[in-house]
C-alpha cells in the first residue's frame, strides 16, 4: 500500500476537474450518510483521502473521525476540518489507541484494492476491535476479478455525462494513460475480489457479510459489503 500512499499524497491528476473532484466526494458522503442510523453515531472513515464533503458526514453524526496514512492529505484535513469538533483526524497507527467498541459505523471506501490481502486483514482486525456489538463494517468500491477497467471507463463517462464534464473526462482518460497512475496501476496491480471471496475474507476475520445492493459512489459495477461481528446478523 506504501507506494499507492505516495501517489495520492503527491500532486495527482486522477480527477478529471474540479466538479469531477467535488461531485465524487459529494456522492461518498451521501452513500456515506445513508448508512448512519442514529444522529448518536460515531463514525470512522478508514483511509479517507480528501474527504472534501466530510462535514455533511459530520452533521449526520456525533462524532466523525478521519483515518488517513498519507501525511499531506492529513495534514490538509486537519487544516481544512480544525474548526468542526465533529471531526477528528487520526493516522492510521492511531486507530491502535481508540478505545475497544468506540465505533458504530466503520466506512472503507476505495480501499481494498490498494492493500495487499495481509493489509487488509490487519485492518479488517483493527476495526473489528473499535466496533461496538451492534456496529457495522462498510466495505465499498470492491473490484471484481471479471470486471476490467474498460468498464470503469464507462463509468466514468457515463458519470461525466449526467453531470456536464464529459469533455474534461475524455481529456482526464487520455492524460491519465500516460500518467504516473496507469503506470503503477500496471507495476502494482489493484487487488480484486469475487463475492464469494470476500464474505469468506470478512469470516475469517470475524464478520458476517452480506453484498449491498448498490455500492458506494458512481460505479455500478464494483461492490460494496455491510459487516457485522459474527454474532450479529447481517
Amino acid at each position: 500500500m506504501d507506494e499507492w500512499i505516495d501517489y495520492y499524497d503527491s500532486t495527482h491528476t486522477i480527477y478529471a476537474s474540479k466538479l469531477h473532484r467535488d461531485l465524487h466526494f459529494q456522492i461518498i458522503a451521501r452513500d456515506i450518510i445513508g448508512y448512519i442510523s442514529s444522529p448518536d453515531s460515531v463514525v470512522l472513515d478508514y483511509a479517507c483521502g480528501e474527504a472534501l464533503s466530510a462535514a455533511k458526514v459530520a452533521d449526520a453524526c456525533a462524532q466523525l473521525y478521519l483515518a488517513e496514512p498519507a501525511p499531506g492529505v492529513r495534514g490538509r484535513l486537519i487544516a481544512r476540518f480544525a474548526p468542526n469538533t465533529r471531526i477528528r483526524v487520526r493516522s492510521l497507527e492511531d486507530l491502535s489507541r481508540m478505545a475497544e467498541n468506540s465505533v458504530d459505523l466503520a466506512v472503507m471506501n476505495s480501499v481494498a484494492q490498494y492493500m495487499t490481502p495481509d493489509e487488509l486483514d490487519a485492518a479488517f482486525a483493527v476495526i473489528r476491535r473499535l466496533l461496538k456489538p451492534n456496529g457495522r463494517l462498510v466495505l465499498g468500491d470492491i473490484l471484481r476479478p471479471e470486471v476490467g477497467m474498460a468498464r470503469d471507463v464507462l463509468a466514468l463517462l457515463k458519470f461525466a455525462s449526467a453531470h456536464g464534464f464529459l469533455k474534461d473526462a475524455l481529456y482526464g482518460l487520455a492524460s491519465t494513460a500516460l500518467s504516473d497512475y496507469r503506470q503503477l496501476r500496471t507495476r502494482v496491480g489493484l487487488q480484486r475480489y469475487r463475492e464469494d471471496e470476500m464474505i469468506d475474507k470478512l469470516a475469517a476475520a470475524g464478520f458476517t457479510a452480506s453484498r449491498a445492493p448498490f455500492n458506494i459512489g458512481h460505479n455500478p459495477w464494483r461492490m460494496t459489503f455491510v459487516a457485522r461481528h459474527a454474532f450479529q446478523r447481517s
